[in-house]
């Protein structure tokens, strides 16, 4: 069996050069003090004289102020409820007493040697193989994914079932293939460059197994290959800062809108009613493609069904580790939230479960009203820097205050100075990132995987 499958993002690979090591050093060293030179220079200039501005009326006495005032304040609001979910969120513990039979399902296009470490560590589960069933798919691959999914089925061919498509049809039919020839009570889908720990199995059943009303576990998603470079470094902060935190939080009211391809488990009664219209859906006339875990979401939330996160389900994914292709991952999932957020809007004021219905009113404006909002006031504060360029020192710091406030979250998670990476971050997707969301916007018939 491969080793350094599990916990990769503890270990620093051989491939990364010591400079990078260095620069690791140097921008931990450096940061701190750059930023409070920033804060300083912004108090004695008067920069956050217009945030306390924002609970004076005089600030609502224009439509641009009082939208900006009226929607920041709602977003602070919003933030704190956050924070609170999050504080009080605790994970499902493990379940006793005898378990249920699972089907844990791998589709895989293109993966080479990855797929082999993404099925190694399911069928290396502490979980009874008797009741586990591991069925894995290739899309079609043009590589040699084929060759090691059948080299792992010969090593473990009472656990793993093979499926081999002749040409690439998408990950959507992959998936659908596992869940109709499943045999397990539940179903667990695992992405082909993803890698599990021993126990994730356990973990992420033990909501679904607790409560009847849940139908869909999201997973802690982390990074693979965290220590690759300086992007998959501040992706890898990225991860725990956008997912951990925001779907601890929702998990609390039962509406996680996004059950992650890279790990998930779903009851099977929650899956099989609504499979066949997943399977066919389209959108402004033409078949859906991607985004397929958040719709997936979105049918099992419209039936009633609660979804709720797993953070000791851990699932160690590989992220871009260039520009080029984070582009592209972060296209693709603008383009699918842009469309599931339409449709979720379509059941959201519904009674479409019994109760906690506010809370994911609330988050979902909250979330949707970024975008319009941001796209408002950007030209404004690129207008700004040309005319009063001692406003970028202010923008910078409001900016490092803000990833501050996120990134005490993985301070009290991990105790590492990697949350400056964090901080770094934010001020990478405004430069280099900014243009997606409106590009994802206008061409949202664009159903490309582009990452593939």
């Amino acid at each position: 069996m491969p080793t350094n499958i599990f916990r990769p993002d503890k270990s620093k690979p051989s491939s990364v050069r010591p400079s990078r090591f260095t620069l690791d050093r140097m921008l931990k060293i450096i940061v701190p003090p750059g930023l409070l030179i920033a804060l300083i220079i912004s108090l004695q200039i008067g920069s956050f004289n217009g945030y306390i501005q924002l609970f004076r009326l005089k600030s609502y006495t224009s439509f641009l102020t009082a939208l900006g005032a009226t929607y920041t304040l709602a977003l602070l609001a919003f933030h704190l409820v956050r924070t609170f979910l999050w504080w009080r969120y605790q994970a499902y513990p493990l379940p006793t007493g005898t378990l249920p039979s699972v089907t844990v399902i791998i589709p895989a296009f293109n993966e080479g040697a990855m797929v082999e470490k993404s099925i190694y560590s399911v069928a290396a589960s502490d979980y009874p193989a008797d009741q586990l069933e591991i069925i894995c798919i290739d899309d079609g691959s043009l590589d040699d994914t084929w060759h090691y999914i059948q080299e792992a089925q010969e090593r473990y061919p009472h656990l793993i079932r093979a499926i081999k498509f002749t040409a690439n049809r998408g990950k959507r039919e992959a998936l659908y293939a596992g869940f109709i020839q499943g045999r397990g009570e539940y179903f667990i889908t695992v992405d082909s460059d993803s890698v599990i720990e021993p126990d994730t199995i356990k973990q992420i059943l033990a909501p679904l197994l607790q409560d009847p009303q849940i139908g869909g576990v999201a997973g802690n998603v982390k990074v693979y290959n965290r220590t690759r470079n300086l992007l998959t470094r501040m992706l890898g902060i990225r991860f725990i800062l956008s997912f951990d935190f925001l779907r601890a939080s929702q998990s609390m009211y039962g509406a996680v809108f996004c059950t992650p391809g890279a790990l998930s488990a779903y009851r099977r009664e929650a899956i099989m009613s609504i499979l066949e219209e997943w399977r066919a859906q389209t959108f402004l006339g033409v078949p859906c493609t991607i985004g397929e875990d958040r719709a997936f979401t979105n049918l099992i939330l419209r039936q009633g069904y609660y979804t709720v996160y797993q953070r000791s389900a851990v699932v160690y994914t590989v992220v871009p580790e260039n520009y080029r292709n984070l582009s592209r991952m972060f296209l693709r999932w603008d383009r699918s939230n842009f469309r599931e957020s339409f449709i979720q809007l379509s059941y959201l004021f519904t009674r479409y479960r019994k109760k906690h219905r506010l809370l994911p009113i609330l988050d979902f404006f909250v979330r949707e009203l970024e975008f319009p909002i941001t796209s408002m006031f950007f030209p404004l504060v690129l207008l700004s820097f040309l005319c009063c360029p001692i406003v970028i020192v202010k923008f910078i710091t409001a900016m490092a205050l803000v990833s501050f406030v996120f990134t005490y979250f993985y301070l009290r998670e991990e105790r590492s100075f990697d949350f400056i990476y964090g901080i770094l971050f934010s001020y990478y997707s405004f430069l280099f990132l900014r243009w997606i969301k409106p590009f994802a916007f206008l061409t949202l018939r664009n159903g490309r995987w582009l990452t593939r």
